[in-house]
């Protein structure tokens, strides 16, 4: 009996790793609201548009994140590696001024967004952010080529960025 159960769980653990992952955004998500910079309401569609064509790696961080803080460094080198790159950071900050503060104070070049609802948004029940930062990898067709990594310097993330 215990040789049937240890068979179980290792059967139950296999197939909870083998689970799909998203390769499209939900249509919640893509129309979820976004503030640019200077306020103005966007979609994760128009964002999606905006770099039609191009990579992307979407890093979803706050300033309250000492990971988030310490992997930046590890960013800026992915910029300096892959410059053909879009770099788009969606902020899951508790208030605007903290991630304008932020953005100036750490010097974070590229395209930002803040997530007025945060985890709470429909973009963050489609990515299911358990942990930040969150990088995600989009290809140029749209599609989700990588859905997870917490490390800039992940192994997946940096594969995804080579292909």
């Amino acid at each position: 009996m215990k040789k049937i159960s240890s068979l179980l769980l290792a059967l139950l653990g296999f197939v909870s790793c083998n689970i799909d992952t998203p390769t499209t955004f939900s249509e919640a998500a893509l129309n979820d609201t976004l503030l640019t910079k200077t306020g103005t309401e966007t979609t994760l569609a128009a964002i999606l548009e905006a770099h039609k064509g191009k990579t992307i790696v979407l890093d979803i961080w706050a300033s309250w994140c000492s990971d988030c803080i310490y992997g930046m460094p590890k960013v800026k080198q992915l910029q300096e590696t892959h410059k053909d790159v879009a770099y788009v950071f969606f902020s899951l900050d508790r208030s605007q001024a903290a991630w304008l503060h932020a953005i100036e104070k750490f010097h974070i070049k590229g395209a930002h967004y803040y997530l007025p609802q945060g985890k709470k948004s429909a973009i963050g029940d489609f990515v299911n952010i358990n942990w930040i930062p969150r990088y995600m990898v989009i290809d140029t067709t749209g599609q989700i080529k990588l859905f997870k990594a917490t490390k800039a310097d992940d192994k997946k993330l940096l594969q995804a960025l080579k292909n």
